[in-house]
């Protein structure tokens, strides 16, 4: 028995359409930080402050609550826009004091540095890391979104 040349092709099976994803609600788990609250530590909960809705000069501080966020307000009226350091970014800023002093060293510029008290040091840690938070936030908050 020949083969039949003809032989009638089965066409694939057209896939179904992709469902469209489940719309969460809330935040995208991506972008979403969760940050203390600027007053208690507590989980924050949505409520933001930037001192006159200046994210490019002030700092964004999160609050747990209606309660937290109008005494953050106040208290960052009072002071330019700025929230005192919470106890851990106070201790984390005097840490940080000596990977700062051994880099100055490795690069020579530890002469430079030496006279500075600890307050002055601690105002250029503090300059470095506000300075990084703000590029790094920039940077995430480009005009390249779909949306």
């Amino acid at each position: 028995m020949a083969p039949a040349k003809h032989r009638a092709r089965r066409q694939p099976t057209p896939l179904p359409p992709p469902e469209p994803p489940l719309r969460r609600r809330g935040p995208d788990p991506e972008w979403a930080a969760i940050r203390p609250c600027a007053i208690c530590c507590r989980e924050s909960r949505g409520f933001g402050y930037v001192h006159q809705l200046r994210p490019d000069q002030y700092p964004t501080y999160q609050f747990c609550s209606l309660r937290c966020l109008d005494a953050g307000a106040a208290i960052a009226g009072r002071h330019g826009g700025m929230i005192d350091k919470t106890d851990m970014e106070q201790q984390a800023i005097k840490e940080a004091r000596r990977p700062f002093a051994e880099a100055l060293t490795e690069l020579g510029l530890m002469e430079h540095f030496f006279d500075l008290s600890a307050e002055q040091i601690d105002q250029l840690i503090e300059a470095a890391v506000d300075g990084f938070q703000q590029s790094m936030q920039g940077q995430a908050l480009n005009d390249d979104l779909p949306f």
